[in-house]
């Protein structure tokens, strides 16, 4: 641009710059730069004013003008660096989700970026470690040399609480707090984050333990795991029952038992075929024996004695009996494969008895002066020899009183039967 001027006048050129200015000496806004003059000029060349608005890394701009009398020339020159764009800025975390696209303990989170004119200057970093939130974001930023920062996130889903943990038995105790079989147990889970992914079960199915526990756990869809445990008193082993035994009397019975000392509560049934006789229960307790009374004689009864333990674990043994009158042994009708031994109830005051055996008639008389007698092989009865053979024999006995030769007796005991079937 050309202005006449007075002779003698001093070119006088300056700049004014206007723009947002950043760091490191670039401008981060369209830039206008604005030529002034003091005074009338010869001539000027690159004097116009301009609006600078794309990137670079340094452009450069001259003015230079000629005073009036053209003793003068004065040129101003300026760089100008110019960088309007923010950084682009990735976010990458130190590693993978730990599980299922959850994290569930603290990650780092760095960022880095790229920046085609003043290039990268810095780039932040941090780490998250909650709060637990299935939707949240890590926020960073990159700087470039001119200023601009540009920002970005990372999206996560962060679940550091373990779930929690109940166990759930697939049945109550069988008895008296006491498992006596195998019991499953199951565990559930509650996560309110990211939820339960899985739960364990197990079946405990011993050994015996007084104090034992079925341990579980869940995992929640995050990977936190957590345990619980079901405490449980276990007893599969039922008690012991030995030495069944019954011991005849007149009309009634003793039943005897050996039972192990777990052993909490016996039960006797008895079950007959006679006609009259109540079945069902007819003892309950904890002792080693039964007294039986009023019995049928002849009458053929059953009896099952159950051992309990505190567990509910049980064991059973039954016997059967035929039950006596005076005459206590052989019971009536049994089958003997030996010569018998005849016992009877003593009689108070009797000296001795006379035992009598007949199979259709009298075949035999006998004074012994206790309660049994042995019946031989062979003997002799009013001159004829006689030897048990196979068959049906009945006996009686009645008890003698004083004297051997007083022949004092008292009423018969009563009369019972065998059968001898040698072996």
């Amino acid at each position: 641009m050309f202005t006449p001027a007075a002779a003698g006048d001093a070119p006088l050129v300056s700049l004014t710059v206007f723009g947002t200015v950043g760091a490191n000496g670039w401008y981060v806004s369209n830039v206008t730069l604005n030529w002034s003059f003091g005074g009338p000029l010869y001539s000027s060349t690159g004097c116009s004013n301009v609006t600078l608005t794309a990137d670079t890394p340094g452009t450069d701009f001259s003015c230079t003008a000629v005073s009036l009398d053209q003793s003068t020339t004065m040129t101003i020159t300026r760089t100008i660096k110019l960088d309007k764009t923010l950084p682009a800025v990735t976010a990458s975390p130190a590693r993978p989700p730990d599980a299922n696209g959850w994290y569930n303990h603290p990650v780092a989170v760095g960022f880095s970026g790229t920046d085609g004119t003043s290039k990268i200057a810095s780039c932040s970093s941090t780490s998250y470690a909650g709060p637990d939130s299935a939707n949240t974001a890590v926020a960073g930023t990159c700087t470039d040399n001119a200023g601009n920062v540009g920002q970005a996130s990372f999206g996560l889903k962060f679940d550091a609480t373990a779930p929690s943990v109940a166990p759930v038995p697939a049945r109550p105790p069988d008895a008296n707090g006491w498992y006596n079989h195998p019991v499953a147990v199951g565990f559930s889970g509650a996560d309110g984050t990211s939820g339960i992914a899985s739960c364990s079960s197990a079946t405990y199915s011993g050994p015996d333990n007084t104090n034992t526990a079925v341990a579980g756990n869940c995992t929640d869809r995050a990977g936190n795991g957590a345990g619980a445990a079901f405490p449980l008193k276990y007893d599969a082993t039922p008690p012991k029952l030995s030495k069944l035994a019954a011991a005849a009397g007149n009309r009634r019975l003793v039943l005897s038992w050996v039972a192990s000392p777990d052993t909490q509560l016996i039960h006797v049934m008895r079950a007959s075929s006679a006609r009259g006789v109540k079945a069902g229960l007819v003892y309950s307790g904890k002792g080693a024996s039964f007294r039986d009374t009023r019995l049928k004689v002849g009458a053929r009864y059953r009896y099952t004695v159950t051992a309990i333990d505190q567990a509910g674990n049980s064991v059973a043994k039954t016997l059967a009996v035929t039950a006596t009158g005076p005459l206590l042994a052989p019971t009536p009708a049994q089958t003997v494969s030996r010569p018998p031994l005849l016992r009877w109830i003593p009689v108070k005051g009797a000296g001795y008895y006379n035992v009598q055996l007949v199979r259709g008639k009298k075949i035999l008389s006998a004074w012994p002066a206790t309660n049994h007698f042995r019946v031989p092989r062979s003997w002799v009865f009013e001159g004829h020899r006689y030897r048990l053979h196979r068959g049906v024999y009945r006996w009686y006995v009645w008890p003698g009183f004083g004297t051997f030769s007083s022949n004092k007796y008292g009423s018969v005991l009563g009369g019972s039967s065998f059968v001898f079937s040698p072996g």
